[in-house]
Protein backbone atom coordinates (compact mmCIF):
# COMPACT_ATOMS: atom_id res chain seq x y z
CA UNK A 1 0.00 0.00 0.00
CA UNK A 2 1.08 3.46 -1.06
CA UNK A 3 1.54 6.19 1.20
CA UNK A 4 1.51 10.28 1.33
CA UNK A 5 5.05 11.65 3.12
CA UNK A 6 5.59 14.99 3.51
CA UNK A 7 9.16 16.25 3.44
CA UNK A 8 10.52 19.21 4.87
CA UNK A 9 13.85 20.87 4.56
CA UNK A 10 15.63 23.57 3.31
CA UNK A 11 18.84 22.02 2.44
CA UNK A 12 17.85 21.19 -1.46
CA UNK A 13 20.31 18.26 -1.94
CA UNK A 14 18.50 16.28 1.52
CA UNK A 15 15.03 17.24 0.48
CA UNK A 16 16.41 16.08 -3.04
CA UNK A 17 17.95 12.39 -1.36
CA UNK A 18 15.10 11.58 1.13
CA UNK A 19 12.28 12.24 -1.58
CA UNK A 20 14.61 9.40 -4.12
CA UNK A 21 14.36 7.04 -1.57
CA UNK A 22 11.00 7.36 -0.59
CA UNK A 23 9.96 6.86 -4.45
CA UNK A 24 12.32 3.68 -4.54
CA UNK A 25 10.16 2.25 -2.06
CA UNK A 26 6.76 3.42 -3.74
CA UNK A 27 6.10 5.93 -1.50
CA UNK A 28 4.27 9.49 -3.11
CA UNK A 29 6.05 12.72 -1.63
CA UNK A 30 5.37 16.39 -1.42
CA UNK A 31 8.75 17.86 -0.72
CA UNK A 32 9.00 21.27 -0.07
CA UNK A 33 12.06 23.40 1.37
CA UNK A 34 10.07 26.31 3.48
CA UNK A 35 7.20 25.98 6.15
CA UNK A 36 4.55 28.02 4.63
CA UNK A 37 4.12 25.87 1.49
CA UNK A 38 4.35 22.79 3.43
CA UNK A 39 1.49 23.55 5.98
CA UNK A 40 -0.71 24.35 2.86
CA UNK A 41 0.19 21.13 1.39
CA UNK A 42 -0.87 19.02 5.13
CA UNK A 43 -4.22 21.44 4.60
CA UNK A 44 -5.21 20.19 1.19
CA UNK A 45 -3.73 17.00 0.72
CA UNK A 46 -3.91 13.79 2.68
CA UNK A 47 -0.66 13.06 3.99
CA UNK A 48 0.15 9.59 6.19
CA UNK A 49 3.19 10.86 7.63
CA UNK A 50 5.49 14.16 7.54
CA UNK A 51 9.48 14.07 7.67
CA UNK A 52 10.23 17.81 8.91
CA UNK A 53 13.46 19.65 9.43
CA UNK A 54 14.16 21.66 12.70
CA UNK A 55 15.60 24.59 11.19
CA UNK A 56 13.59 25.99 8.45
CA UNK A 57 13.91 29.75 6.72
CA UNK A 58 10.45 30.90 7.62
CA UNK A 59 8.49 28.65 10.28
CA UNK A 60 10.73 25.90 12.40
CA UNK A 61 10.36 22.25 12.51
CA UNK A 62 8.67 22.29 15.70
CA UNK A 63 6.03 25.60 14.93
CA UNK A 64 4.84 23.22 12.25
CA UNK A 65 4.84 19.52 14.39
CA UNK A 66 2.71 21.81 16.96
CA UNK A 67 0.58 23.27 14.08
CA UNK A 68 0.59 19.09 12.64
CA UNK A 69 -0.70 18.07 16.28
CA UNK A 70 -3.71 20.77 16.90
CA UNK A 71 -5.65 19.13 13.56
CA UNK A 72 -3.95 15.92 12.91
CA UNK A 73 -2.42 12.32 14.40
CA UNK A 74 -0.39 10.99 11.37
CA UNK A 75 3.20 10.29 12.41
CA UNK A 76 5.99 12.68 12.43
CA UNK A 77 9.97 12.53 12.15
CA UNK A 78 11.99 15.34 12.71
CA UNK A 79 15.21 16.07 11.48
CA UNK A 80 17.64 18.13 13.38
CA UNK A 81 21.14 18.77 12.89
CA UNK A 82 22.13 19.02 16.70
CA UNK A 83 23.73 16.86 19.09
CA UNK A 84 22.03 18.34 22.08
CA UNK A 85 19.15 16.08 23.65
CA UNK A 86 17.12 18.98 24.46
CA UNK A 87 16.25 19.83 20.81
CA UNK A 88 15.06 15.82 20.59
CA UNK A 89 13.13 15.75 24.18
CA UNK A 90 11.88 19.33 22.77
CA UNK A 91 9.94 17.90 19.41
CA UNK A 92 9.17 14.49 21.38
CA UNK A 93 6.94 16.71 24.02
CA UNK A 94 5.33 18.51 20.89
CA UNK A 95 3.74 15.69 19.45
CA UNK A 96 6.96 14.19 17.30
CA UNK A 97 6.94 10.45 17.18
CA UNK A 98 10.58 10.02 16.30
CA UNK A 99 13.60 11.79 15.45
CA UNK A 100 17.03 11.56 13.46
CA UNK A 101 20.00 13.31 13.39
CA UNK A 102 22.42 14.37 10.28
CA UNK A 103 23.89 13.25 8.98
CA UNK A 104 21.77 9.95 8.79
CA UNK A 105 22.33 7.11 6.73
CA UNK A 106 18.75 7.06 4.16
CA UNK A 107 18.47 3.17 4.36
CA UNK A 108 18.01 4.20 8.20
CA UNK A 109 15.54 6.86 7.78
CA UNK A 110 13.42 4.89 5.37
CA UNK A 111 13.27 2.23 8.12
CA UNK A 112 11.87 4.69 10.38
CA UNK A 113 9.47 5.52 8.09
CA UNK A 114 8.12 1.92 7.49
CA UNK A 115 8.15 1.56 10.96
CA UNK A 116 6.30 4.37 12.14
CA UNK A 117 3.77 3.64 9.05
CA UNK A 118 3.43 -0.07 10.06
CA UNK A 119 2.36 0.81 13.50
CA UNK A 120 0.31 3.48 12.46
CA UNK A 121 -2.13 1.64 9.82
CA UNK A 122 -1.93 -1.15 12.82
CA UNK A 123 0.40 -3.81 10.96
CA UNK A 124 3.12 -4.46 13.71
CA UNK A 125 3.51 -7.47 16.09
CA UNK A 126 2.14 -5.95 19.11
CA UNK A 127 -1.12 -5.44 17.77
CA UNK A 128 -3.47 -7.09 19.99
CA UNK A 129 -5.83 -10.09 18.33
CA UNK A 130 -8.94 -9.41 16.30
CA UNK A 131 -11.59 -9.89 18.94
CA UNK A 132 -9.60 -7.33 21.62
CA UNK A 133 -10.38 -4.10 19.95
CA UNK A 134 -11.33 -2.01 23.30
CA UNK A 135 -10.34 -1.50 26.61
CA UNK A 136 -12.29 0.12 29.42
CA UNK A 137 -11.05 0.04 32.82
CA UNK A 138 -11.36 2.55 35.92
CA UNK A 139 -13.01 5.29 33.59
CA UNK A 140 -10.06 4.80 30.83
CA UNK A 141 -11.15 4.16 27.15
CA UNK A 142 -9.25 2.35 24.59
CA UNK A 143 -10.46 2.00 20.89
CA UNK A 144 -7.93 0.50 18.73
CA UNK A 145 -10.07 0.28 15.33
CA UNK A 146 -10.31 4.48 15.95
CA UNK A 147 -7.45 5.22 17.91
CA UNK A 148 -9.55 7.48 20.00
CA UNK A 149 -8.77 7.57 23.97
CA UNK A 150 -11.18 8.76 26.67
CA UNK A 151 -10.49 9.28 30.26
CA UNK A 152 -14.08 9.99 32.50
CA UNK A 153 -16.02 10.17 29.41
CA UNK A 154 -13.56 13.06 27.65
CA UNK A 155 -11.83 12.45 24.90
CA UNK A 156 -7.43 12.87 25.08
CA UNK A 157 -6.08 13.73 22.32
CA UNK A 158 -3.14 11.64 21.87
CA UNK A 159 -0.19 11.56 19.16
CA UNK A 160 -0.18 7.79 17.45
CA UNK A 161 2.81 7.13 19.74
CA UNK A 162 1.27 7.98 22.98
CA UNK A 163 -1.53 6.08 22.06
CA UNK A 164 0.49 2.86 21.36
CA UNK A 165 2.48 3.32 24.43
CA UNK A 166 -0.89 3.47 26.65
CA UNK A 167 -2.89 0.69 24.65
CA UNK A 168 0.35 -1.74 25.24
CA UNK A 169 0.43 -0.87 29.13
CA UNK A 170 -3.15 -0.51 29.34
CA UNK A 171 -3.31 -4.42 27.69
CA UNK A 172 -0.17 -5.23 29.79
CA UNK A 173 -1.91 -4.33 33.10
CA UNK A 174 -1.15 -5.75 36.21
CA UNK A 175 2.55 -6.54 35.07
CA UNK A 176 5.63 -4.22 34.97
CA UNK A 177 6.78 -3.56 31.41
CA UNK A 178 10.56 -2.65 30.81
CA UNK A 179 11.69 0.15 29.00
CA UNK A 180 13.37 -2.30 26.56
CA UNK A 181 10.08 -3.69 25.56
CA UNK A 182 7.69 -0.94 25.75
CA UNK A 183 10.12 0.13 23.16
CA UNK A 184 10.40 -2.42 20.66
CA UNK A 185 6.49 -3.34 21.21
CA UNK A 186 5.82 0.44 20.27
CA UNK A 187 8.47 1.13 17.75
CA UNK A 188 8.42 -2.22 15.94
CA UNK A 189 12.33 -2.11 15.06
CA UNK A 190 15.63 -1.87 17.50
CA UNK A 191 17.67 0.46 15.42
CA UNK A 192 17.39 3.16 18.76
CA UNK A 193 19.75 2.63 21.36
CA UNK A 194 18.64 5.20 23.51
CA UNK A 195 15.66 3.71 23.92
CA UNK A 196 14.84 4.62 27.60
CA UNK A 197 14.80 8.25 27.29
CA UNK A 198 12.66 8.63 24.33
CA UNK A 199 10.07 5.94 26.65
CA UNK A 200 10.19 8.52 29.26
CA UNK A 201 9.76 11.76 27.15
CA UNK A 202 6.38 10.36 25.99
CA UNK A 203 5.40 8.77 29.51
CA UNK A 204 5.57 12.21 30.93
CA UNK A 205 3.98 13.94 28.66
CA UNK A 206 1.13 11.26 28.81
CA UNK A 207 0.89 11.35 32.58
CA UNK A 208 0.07 15.64 31.51
CA UNK A 209 -2.56 15.27 29.28
CA UNK A 210 -4.07 12.72 31.97
CA UNK A 211 -3.63 14.82 34.79
CA UNK A 212 -1.28 11.93 36.50
CA UNK A 213 1.11 12.13 38.53
CA UNK A 214 4.63 10.60 38.55
CA UNK A 215 5.04 11.30 42.83
CA UNK A 216 1.36 10.22 42.93
CA UNK A 217 -0.04 8.35 39.84
CA UNK A 218 -3.47 6.93 39.23
CA UNK A 219 -2.54 5.30 36.19
CA UNK A 220 0.59 4.94 35.26
CA UNK A 221 3.61 4.14 37.49
CA UNK A 222 7.38 4.09 37.39
CA UNK A 223 8.77 0.86 38.60
CA UNK A 224 12.55 2.54 39.11
CA UNK A 225 15.17 0.09 37.47
CA UNK A 226 12.74 -1.66 35.25
CA UNK A 227 9.76 0.11 33.87
CA UNK A 228 6.00 1.28 34.02
CA UNK A 229 2.98 -0.33 35.10
CA UNK A 230 -0.46 0.32 35.31
CA UNK A 231 -2.66 -1.48 37.88
CA UNK A 232 -5.48 -3.88 37.33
Amino acid sequence: MTANILVVDDEQSIADLIEVYLKSENYDVFKFYNGRDALHCVENQNIDLAILDVMLPDIDGFSICRQIREKYNFPVIMLTAKEEEIDKITGLTLGADDYITKPFRPLELIARVKAQLRRFTKYNSSEPKHEERLIAFSGLVLDMDTHECKLNEKKLSLTPTEFSILWVLCYNRGRVVSSEELFHEVWGDKYFTNSNNTVMVHIRHLREKMHDSAEHPKYIKTVWGVGYKIEK
